[in-house]
């Protein structure tokens, strides 16, 4: 069986509507897509770190629950595990304020055993916080050259812009260890000032030759070597948008899984396996649209 690996930050994901608390969920970009995976079926493993209390136990249970591999979590006791509030707005999108402690030592673990056609997805402020770069970067690189199909979400938004220039060096460096792009409009539109799918493939494309440019209800676009294609999305009245990014990346995977699509077949894929691909990476999306959860529903049938 291929497995899958997520690299990314953890957080506890407390959820506020209408200026009061009415959930409280194991959240990270990542963690939200490899828990819907796991749900799936798909034999998943999460590379992260989370404090040595309360809120790091009760992400760790969340995790074995769901038979998500939480052998790669780092525990440190000097700090503590980070929160994150999201305050969902009319259009039941989400603001966030975030609380860190972390320690000085970080991702001092093992690097995972990858082997060939093992999935790694990784992306967000976690790809490329300057704290523990040379590790993300040595882990992300490690799998690439063990042959691993390498997914990338630059999920990259506004606070970072003070420091733009070693930013985009880090993510311009993730793009070129990268198989697949997928980012959404406001992403590209903060790294590169693009505001297409096409001004944005010029930008990227002799990093990465496969691009998928998500626009929310203006749908999805997907650009690769002399080919591209918009597909529609439903129309719906959203109950949160927390997890539709990290979910169209879950739905992603699956659909490279079930297909069974190495890195090496993505580079000449048919218009049908495409198809296939964005409708999965939709159809999740849409599910975690429709509820409060940041993942799909443990019998969620596809």
């Amino acid at each position: 069986m291929r497995r899958v690996f997520g690299l990314g930050e953890t957080v506890l994901d407390i959820i506020f509507k209408d200026g009061q608390p009415v959930s409280a969920k194991a959240g990270g970009s990542v963690l939200n897509a490899l828990v819907s995976l796991a749900r799936m079926g798909h034999q998943c493993h999460f590379i992260s770190e989370l404090g040595n209390d309360k809120v790091g136990n009760i992400i760790i249970d969340f995790l074995n629950q769901n038979n998500l591999g939480s052998n790669y979590i780092q525990r440190y006791d000097d700090g503590q595990s980070a929160l994150a509030m999201a305050f969902l707005n009319e259009n039941s999108d989400a603001e966030y304020d975030f609380y860190k402690s972390y320690p000085k030592e970080r991702l001092t673990g093992p690097i995972p055993d990858f082997r060939k056609d093992d999935i790694l997805l990784f992306g967000s402020s976690y790809a490329i916080s300057p704290a523990i770069r040379n590790q993300v970067y040595n882990i992300v690189k490690h799998a690439h050259h063990k042959g691993c199909t390498i997914i990338y979400d630059p999920n990259y938004r506004k606070k970072h812009n003070s420091n733009q220039e070693l930013y985009l060096k880090y993510l311009e460096e993730n793009f070129s260890l990268a198989h697949i792009v997928r980012g959404s409009n406001e992403d590209f539109k903060n790294i590169y000032n693009t505001i297409s799918a096409e001004d944005t493939y010029l930008r990227l494309q002799n990093k990465c030759d496969k691009l998928i440019y998500t626009a929310n209800a203006n749908g999805v676009f997907i650009q690769y070597p002399h080919k591209q294609k918009h597909y529609p999305v439903p129309t719906l009245m959203p109950i949160s948008t927390i997890g539709a990014g990290d979910n169209f990346n879950a739905g992603l995977i699956h659909g490279i899984l079930n297909k069974n699509i190495t890195s090496n077949e993505l580079t000449n894929l048919s218009k049908q396996n495409w198809d296939y691909l964005i409708s999965c990476g939709i159809k999740f999306s849409t599910e975690v649209c429709n509820s409060m959860d940041n993942y799909v529903p443990p019998k969620f049938v596809i």
